[in-house]
């Protein structure tokens, strides 16, 4: 993976904090990570469940964002690296599908070719 950019918007994230987010975002295995931006921020104290977490994976032709509240910043991450886990692996098997489909093309075109010699013979 490449950098990760965590930002606290209205206070300080503790060392601990930013150590958390890291290992969580460490845990995800995708090569083409280019980068992980991390927004932490706190919302209306009126509202029990405050603290959000916002993280964009930026990869190439495909950006990923995901948006959590909690009581907590730490099982919001939680959420956060848990979807975003699965919208790459949803990417990775588009991504398989599409190869998959265009080898098909290919070879239907290499024998239709082959068939068109045959029968110029």
């Amino acid at each position: 993976m490449g950098p990760i950019i965590i930002q606290s918007l209205g206070f300080k994230a503790q060392p601990a904090l930013e150590e958390f987010i890291t290992e969580k975002l460490n845990s995800i295995k995708y090569d083409k990570i280019v980068k992980a931006e991390v927004t932490l921020y706190l919302g209306p104290d009126s509202k029990p469940d405050n603290k959000t977490c916002e993280i964009r994976l930026h990869i190439p032709g495909n950006d990923l964002f995901t948006k959590k509240s909690g009581e907590y910043f730490e099982p919001a991450v939680n959420e956060v690296v848990e979807i975003l886990k699965r919208d790459l692996r949803e990417l990775k098997e588009r991504i398989a599908d599409r190869r998959q489909a265009d080898a098909e093309v290919i070879q239907n075109a290499m024998l239709e070719g082959g068939t068109d010699d045959e029968e110029d013979i």
